[in-house]
């Protein structure tokens, strides 16, 4: 299922400055761009001038074994039907960043699949962590980490130079994120009440959340189905509170965590010999853009400590608005784009198109 929109969009959508959406009637060939999640998948069909002429919201796109040639196959049903709905403009470039798309063999696999459906001159397929590092980067160049259900890092350096982590979770070393931190405070909530480990808070304000007597009830409900699986990640929040009123178990796991995200990020900046100029680091993620004094200090002076002049940017834009700036760049040679195109403006009218999703879904 999936929703698109072309015409006839909210009337707060006009955002002074921003170009309106609207069935397209030129003939120039356009953009897709595509922010393709494991949650949901952002499409937006740009026109040569910037304007942001279709978004369509889908599913995630999250291939596992032999179900990646049907996670394709929606996506390009996906594009289909938001340039149909469009008028069906010539489409230039389909610029696709994936999560999932791990591995170079991947994104080659998963470029000729969306090359050989025919909807575009040029298929570029990347990684989700790309798109998500030049939302929040000020150029081309920089570091994201991003901590949503799992972590995971990249780095991008000049010359075309790229540092990226297999992020498989412990099988390649990767600890963090949603799961991790909901299961280790699930961990220390349980033995925190039956002895086994230090009394914890977390006990308490966990039992509280999901209403119910003990945390151990809580975990039985998570293995019984009668708390939906999917629930796990309002645990981390209460780990939040927990460490603001001081719980050494709560600030532990906050800690870790954010000498996770420092060691990811450190890696990169050293491998791209960033530490000893302007460097950018993105952090993303549920987890990280939720913001928590201790966690984003604890980064900050870690950071800070090994490369002096690094500026830190907590995520406020939409992945999508990257993978549109990644796709203009992409068409710096197409003669009926009209380039350079404002990129403040390009920001606000692929971010304006996304938020315009959302308080639709909320209607």
């Amino acid at each position: 299922m999936g929703f698109g929109k072309c015409t006839g969009g909210p009337p707060d959508c006009g955002e002074q400055g921003l170009p309106p959406m609207g069935e397209v009637t030129s003939r120039a060939r356009h953009l897709i761009a595509v922010d393709g999640g494991n949650s949901k998948t952002d499409i937006l069909l740009l026109g040569p001038d910037g304007t942001v002429a279709g978004h369509r919201r889908q599913g995630g796109f999250s291939p596992v074994g032999q179900t990646a040639n049907a996670e394709l196959d929606q996506l390009v049903n996906g594009i289909r039907e938001l340039t149909a709905q469009c008028g069906n403009p010539p489409i230039a470039l389909v610029a696709a960043y994936l999560a999932n798309a791990d591995f170079p063999e991947q994104e080659a696999e998963y470029a000729a699949y969306l090359r050989a459906a025919g909807l575009a001159e040029r298929v570029v397929v990347g990684n989700d962590m790309v798109a998500l590092l030049r939302s929040g980067a000020s150029g081309p160049t920089g570091v994201a980490v991003v901590c949503g259900a799992g972590i995971n890092c990249i780095g991008l350096g000049t010359g075309g130079r790229q540092v990226r982590f297999p992020a498989l979770g412990e099988l390649t070393g990767d600890w963090g994120g949603g799961r991790a931190l909901a299961a280790e405070a699930m961990f220390l909530a349980c033995r925190g009440e039956d002895g086994r480990g230090p009394q914890t808070l977390l006990s308490a304000v966990i039992a509280d959340h999901f209403n119910t007597k003990t945390a151990v009830d809580v975990g039985i409900a998570f293995s019984r189905d009668r708390i939906p699986s999917d629930r796990l990640h309002e645990v981390v929040p209460l780990i939040f509170r927990a460490a603001a009123r001081g719980d050494e178990g709560a600030v532990e796991l906050v800690r870790r965590q954010a000498a996770e995200v420092i060691a990811m990020a450190k890696v990169a900046i050293v491998a791209l010999d960033l530490a000893d100029q302007d460097c950018e680091v993105i952090l993303g993620g549920g987890v990280l853009v939720a913001r928590d004094p201790l966690l984003i200090a604890d980064i900050t002076a870690g950071l800070v400590r090994m490369c002096p002049a690094v500026r830190i940017v907590v995520l406020d834009q939409p992945p999508i608005v990257g993978a549109a700036l990644l796709g203009i760049a992409a068409l710096a040679d197409a003669p009926d784009w009209q380039l350079p195109l404002d990129e403040a403006v390009v920001r606000r009218a692929a971010a304006a198109a996304v938020a315009a999703h959302g308080r639709a879904g909320r209607a």
